[in-house]
């Protein structure tokens, strides 16, 4: 007769088992120091050669009817059963033996063998169905705990709050104190109460699910995998001394949600640091604080590859009106931003927040990249989701061949971004390359600059009606598309050909051949003086009549 126990692995312990009634009103007689052994399943002698058939973690009951007459047959069987890794030996008195001979007790302690004496007035039967009842609640009871662990799991992996305390939380829902350790060896968490040397014992690890033990301490061990890359190890400590299915698959969720935050805040703890470090140093450096081979020697170090060939700096910033601890935590968070998203981190890109901005510096500055940065940079704001606030701008510069251009990277972007906040560019990207002209001729005065929109444009701006404001921005947004008729539809929302006839008719009206370079020179020269003479009107709040003129 056999009855298999355990659901989803989860067993008693002998000592456990000795507490199920009616097997709780038997006696451990010998054997103690086995009473952690685990009982998978129960089994009854009715045959000599029984052993041949008992498994790992089996317990035997007997009425000790095959050894009554034979104390070595007695002592044979309790050798098989323990090399057999039997769990132990329950024998029923009152039968056949009215009490366990000393010889087999004395063994049973020698061996740590458990040697149960069973109460006559119980049938194995009774044994057995107590010891499964106990079970199955036992499970039921795991279960149910495992599955209200998964339902406060899924509300912590649907919470949007990133700033929260993420793996003292993930320890709170798990019910386990755990250690976070990053791909590189660094500990980036610990609640275990272990030294972190003590823990990283036997570093590196293998890319698997492992239970470990450091000390009298076991933790469940997981791996981080990120495109079949090792990104890290989450650790889950316990206390119990059985390793139970249920609560491995709990752990696997864990660390995959721990994971998957960690790939938007912790999972690149080390390249964080990096960029930290490096963007000290950087920033150092542009403030005259270290030389330009020191920065040099630390990027050997760190095997970045960031000035051995172009790159490109772009500069990002926010429009506080003056509330520069708001600005601050923009910027911080903007950084933050380019540091989550999967594609930036591609472009393997350094980010550092300065006073004037965050300063980007990306590595291998082609044009291409140069296309799919603006992209991304306009996700990255987007997905900021500002409220009630104006996104950030940026100025991105050409590219550079060499470390010694940083300082006149930098130089420009800040430049550029500089004359688009105040010249109030609609563009959230703007290239350095397009306000060139605005830096050349920033110094003009005023007078000369409206003398020359007058002389250029005096048709169009004489006309005082809604028709010549929409040819006005026909003509802006065109120019700004370097004279494509399809983008400048697209961005006026009209048709292609409602597009081309309203050039058509500036062509007539201003008496210019947009075909011709020289005209295009001229137009784009006298819609720029227009927009630095608003700047300097919005800035010194004049309202004469030049600004009334050039509206």
């Amino acid at each position: 007769m056999r009855a298999d126990k355990g659901v989803n692995g989860v067993y008693l312990t002998v000592e456990q088992a000795m507490s199920v009634y009616p097997l709780s009103e038997g006696k451990l007689v010998a054997g103690t120091e086995g009473r952690g052994r685990i009982v998978k399943s129960v089994n009854v002698m009715d045959a000599p050669d029984i052993t041949d058939w008992i498994k790992e973690g089996e317990m035997l009951f007997t009425t000790a009817f095959l050894i009554k007459d034979a104390p070595e047959d007695a002592a044979q069987l309790l050798h098989k059963l323990n090399r057999r890794g039997s769990s132990g030996l329950g024998i029923k008195l009152g039968r056949f033996w009215d009490v366990i001979p000393q010889p087999m007790v004395a063994l049973a302690n020698d061996l740590g063998f458990p040697l149960i004496e069973l109460p006559y007035q119980f049938t194995f039967s009774d044994q057995m169905n107590g010891l499964f009842r106990a079970e199955m609640q036992r499970n039921t009871h795991a279960l149910h705990t495992v599955v209200e662990k998964q339902k406060k799991l899924m509300r912590f992996a649907l919470q949007s709050d990133h700033n929260r305390q993420l793996f003292d939380d993930m320890s709170g829902v798990i019910g386990y104190p755990i250690a976070i350790v990053g791909s590189k060896g660094q500990m980036v968490y610990n609640a275990s109460g272990i030294a972190d040397s003590l823990l990283l014992q036997g570093w590196p690890w293998l890319n698997r699910n492992q239970w470990m033990r450091i000390g009298q301490a076991q933790a469940f061990r997981v791996p981080f995998v990120k495109h079949q890359v090792n990104t890290g190890f989450a650790l889950f400590f316990t206390s119990e001394s059985i390793h139970m299915t249920i609560e491995e698959g709990l752990f696997y969720q864990a660390a995959e949600l721990i994971s998957f935050h960690m790939n938007f805040r912790y999972e690149d703890y080390f390249e964080r640091s990096l960029h930290k470090d490096f963007g000290m140093l950087i920033k150092r450096y542009l403030n005259h604080g270290i030389a330009a081979d020191v920065l040099a020697d630390f990027a050997k170090k760190l095997d970045l590859e960031l000035f051995e060939g172009e790159f490109l700096c772009a500069l990002a910033d926010f429009s506080c009106n003056g509330d520069m601890s708001s600005r601050q935590l923009l910027l911080e968070r903007l950084k933050d931003e380019y540091l989550s998203h999967p594609a930036v981190q591609e472009m393997n890109g350094i980010h550092v927040v300065m006073e004037e901005g965050v300063l980007s510096i990306y590595p291998n500055g082609r044009e291409e990249r140069t296309a799919r940065l603006t992209e991304l940079l306009h996700a990255c704001f987007n997905s900021m989701d500002i409220k009630g606030g104006e996104l950030p701008k940026a100025a991105v510069g050409g590219r550079k061949s060499s470390l010694a251009d940083l300082k006149g990277a930098f130089a420009e972007v800040k430049e550029t971004l500089r004359m688009a906040l105040e010249l109030g560019i609609g563009e959230a990207v703007v290239f350095c390359h397009s306000l060139e002209l605005a830096y050349i001729f920033e110094q003009v005065s005023p007078e000369r600059m409206e003398l020359y929109c007058n002389k250029i444009l005096g048709k169009l701006l004489a006309k005082d009606s809604d028709s010549a404001l929409e040819m006005l921005r026909t003509l802006e947004i065109y120019i700004e598309s370097d004279g494509q008729v399809n983008e400048a539809a697209k961005r006026l929302f009209v048709h292609r050909n409602t597009a081309a006839y309203r050039i058509e008719k500036l062509s007539e009206m201003l008496e210019v051949d947009f075909k011709k370079i020289n005209d295009l020179l001229r137009l784009k020269l006298a819609l720029l003086f227009r927009q630095l003479l608003a700047r300097d009107s919005a800035v010194s709040g004049s309202s004469g009549d030049s600004k009334k003129r050039l509206r």
